[in-house]
């Protein structure tokens, strides 16, 4: 099964080897990795993808908490999350297929950021499978090159009910008017 992981991990040589050899030394394969600075320059924020046993996950997490320079580590597989990729295609494209493929790309939301005469260099963000349909449509045009982001995912804040908080505050905040007597 497919687990979502986020870290947070102290910035320091060495902490993306620990993770990645948690992973390895238990026979997970790890099919994204994705790994940037966070807002405060000494952290890093860590998405992980593997293919880990259902039953092992919570194990796994508790071993990859355990390790030196990881702050926290959240299993997102089950939770609400917000989870992207990015993409650059490029598409080798005939002059009159181009149309159709500018078609196609808006449908996926996904921009042209490179033109050539021969080419159209595509700029996508979306889930997974977003992203594997539009490659696979694209085949269809011609010959296609790509690379991707990797997983970054971001649990969801809290739901509130927005219209009980507004009604509330409405009835706190409006008071009767009282005529005016001439």
């Amino acid at each position: 099964m497919q687990q979502l992981i986020s870290l947070l991990v102290e910035n320091k040589p060495g902490a993306l080897m620990r993770v990645a050899g948690v992973l390895s030394a238990r026979g997970y394969n790890i099919e994204s990795l994705t790994v940037a600075k966070t807002l405060d320059p000494g952290m890093s924020s860590m998405t992980i993808v593997a293919d880990v046993d259902p039953v092992m996950g919570p194990l796994l997490i508790k071993q990859i908490t355990r390790l030196i320079n990881v702050v926290q580590a959240v299993d997102l597989t089950e939770s609400q999350s917000v989870c992207r990729e990015l993409a650059l295609i490029k598409v080798t494209v005939s002059p009159e297929m181009r149309p159709a493929l500018l078609q196609e790309a808006d449908i996926f939301r996904a921009k042209v950021v490179d033109a050539a005469p021969t080419s159209y260099t595509l700029e996508v963000t979306g889930a997974s499978e977003k992203l594997d349909a539009l490659i696979g449509l694209l085949h269809n045009y011609g010959q296609v090159e790509m690379i991707r982001s990797g997983a970054m995912a971001m649990a969801r804040s809290p739901r509130s009910n927005k219209s009980n908080g507004f009604v509330e505050a409405s009835r706190n905040t409006v008071k009767a008017v009282e005529p005016v007597k001439t």
